[in-house]
Order: structure tokens, then sequence, then C-alpha cells
């Protein structure tokens, strides 16, 4: 996942790079190739620039930044690692940097890499979200790794329903509504399985029971599913600068006081936070009704956004 070259630097600093006239030629070259839409020929000039002058910040974020979007993650990685250890790196990197830790699982790299952005700014909205999402991430995997037998979990969460005994009209539903997995199953919640249609109470209970049998409840998978939810929004606007909007504070959005409670019982914090959830779990918070949805829907439309969708 990467962000535009263009972006300030952290702090201010006295150091000086080497800036010879054949990587300024190079660089300016790639320029004019990347605004043709040639990228083979950017990584080229880039690849020279920075032969050139492998001081050069600009030349090195900028390759590292096509090489990732090529998808070559280790040759990228390297160089994002390059721009960090410049002074003073630029945010971009250290968020670049940051999301390839993340997708690799080394959640404390990537950690290191967005306090440094919040060291200084501490209000930066990406840096933020993008941060909440990496704790998010090292929680969960604590979570899995004190499970004594993950690997059989995970087999057990990769079970398709259809293995269950459940009667055909809750497995039709099911299916309807793309709950393939156990794994599934465990990121819904008793609102949005009783909010699909032709699902009754009496499918409710099925469910209810084969899931108290295996010490499982619905919903506890539901904080993977808003984070997912999360990471294919910032996916969506990726290099559109405008994952700030995500990052917003849902105060902002200036809501009644009803819907305001509901949404913090909810924890939600964020835009971001906020369209990753689905009607029917707003509906399922007590005084949050018709009325409050319609306000609710209505703000995030005026941002571009919508609540999350259930698959029907």
């Amino acid at each position: 996942m990467s962000h535009d070259p263009m972006d300030t630097v952290i702090g201010v600093s006295n150091t000086t790079t080497r800036d010879t006239a054949a990587a300024q030629r190079f660089l300016a070259a790639a320029k004019a190739a990347d605004a043709t839409g040639d990228r083979e020929k950017t990584i080229t000039e880039l690849r020279k620039a920075v032969n050139a002058d492998p001081e050069n910040p600009d030349a090195v974020f900028r390759l590292a930044y096509h090489l990732d979007l090529v998808g070559e993650e280790d040759e990228a990685l390297s160089l994002y690692e390059r721009c960090a250890d410049q002074q003073p790196p630029t945010i971009n990197s250290l968020i670049n940097l940051s999301v390839m830790y993340e997708d690799r699982g080394d959640y404390a790299a990537a950690e290191r890499c967005l306090k440094q952005i919040l060291d200084t700014h501490p209000n930066h909205p990406r840096a933020m979200l993008y941060m909440k999402d990496v704790m998010a991430s090292r929680e969960q995997v604590v979570v899995e790794e004190q499970d004594r037998d993950i690997f059989r979990r995970k087999a057990l969460l990769d079970t398709p329903v259809t293995d269950f005994e459940l009667s055909v009209r809750a497995r039709t539903c099911l299916k309807k509504m793309n709950i393939r997995t156990l794994g599934d199953l465990l990121r819904i919640t008793e609102a949005e399985l009783m909010a699909y249609k032709n699902f009754g109470d009496s499918s409710l209970q099925e469910i209810r029971k084969m899931l108290t049998m295996k010490g499982l409840r619905l919903g506890q998978g539901l904080e993977d599913a808003h984070r997912q939810a999360r990471r294919a929004l910032i996916d969506q606007y990726k290099g559109t600068g405008k994952e700030v909007v995500l990052a917003k504070p849902v105060a902002e959005l200036q809501l009644s006081v009803r819907a305001r409670k509901a949404l913090q019982m909810l924890n939600i914090q964020t835009l971001g936070d906020l369209a990753s959830h689905t009607e029917a779990e707003l509906m399922g918070m007590k005084n949050f009704g018709a009325t409050s949805l319609k306000e609710v829907k209505e703000r995030l439309a005026d941002h571009g956004l919508s609540l999350r969708k259930l698959e029907n």
C-alpha cells in the first residue's frame, strides 16, 4: 500500500545530500516518464539516478514507491529502510515502510515507524489510522499465540458451515449471505442474521446451540471483520489522498445525542470505524432506531462513505 512521493519531512535537518548533476538528469527523466504513465522507463531512470547518487532521498523514495507498486516488495522494502535511515525521513516513507512491515507480520517494526511520526506529529491522521490497525493486528496475534492449539483452531474456523447439522433453511440463508465457514459465521452478529430475509428465530437458536457446544458465540470475531473492512477502505483510497477522511473523528458529523451515544457504546471513534460497521450492528444498539440510522447514513454519504454491507 503506497502513497504519493510528495510529502513533508519530519522536523528540520542540517544534513546535506549528494546531489550530482547526473542524478538530477535521470530523476527529471523519470518524472517525465511517470507523467506519461511509462512505469518501466520510470523505474529504469530512477535506478540510474540512485546509482549516480545513492544518498538522493527523492530518487531512493521514488524508486521504492514504484517498485512497491509493481510488486517488487523485497527491493522496495530495502529502499524504504534506506529512506527511513536518512535524516530527516519523509512521513510517507515511514508510513509505506510500516505498511510493508505489517503485511509481513512484523508489527513491532511497523509500530516503531508510525511512532516516529506521531512523536513529532501527534495528530497526523494517516499515522493515527495505521497505528490503530497495527495495534489491532498485534492484539490479534497475542490472542492467537495464547491459544495452545493454534493450528487446530484455524482448521476449525475454516470448517465449512455445511459440515454442521443445520436445517436446510438455515444453510440456505447462510449461503446467500456468503457465510461459507465457521470463521465467517463468528464475524457476524445475531442482529445481522435476524435482519436477513427469511432468517427466523428457530434458525438463530440452531446456530446458537451449535456454537455453544464448541465454546463459541456469534460476533466474537467481529473486531477482525471491522479491521478487514477498514483495511479495504484504505486500499480503496490508496494514492488518492483521501485516507484523511477515514481518520476524521465522528464528532465532526454533528450527530444527534442519541446517535452519538450509540456510537460511543460501540467504541466508534473515526469515520473509518463507522464505515466498517453494518446497519444491523447499529440497529442492534438500544435506542438506535431508523431515524438515527438515516442520520448516520446521510452524514457518511456527505463524506463519500457508506456503512459496510453484507452480501445477500
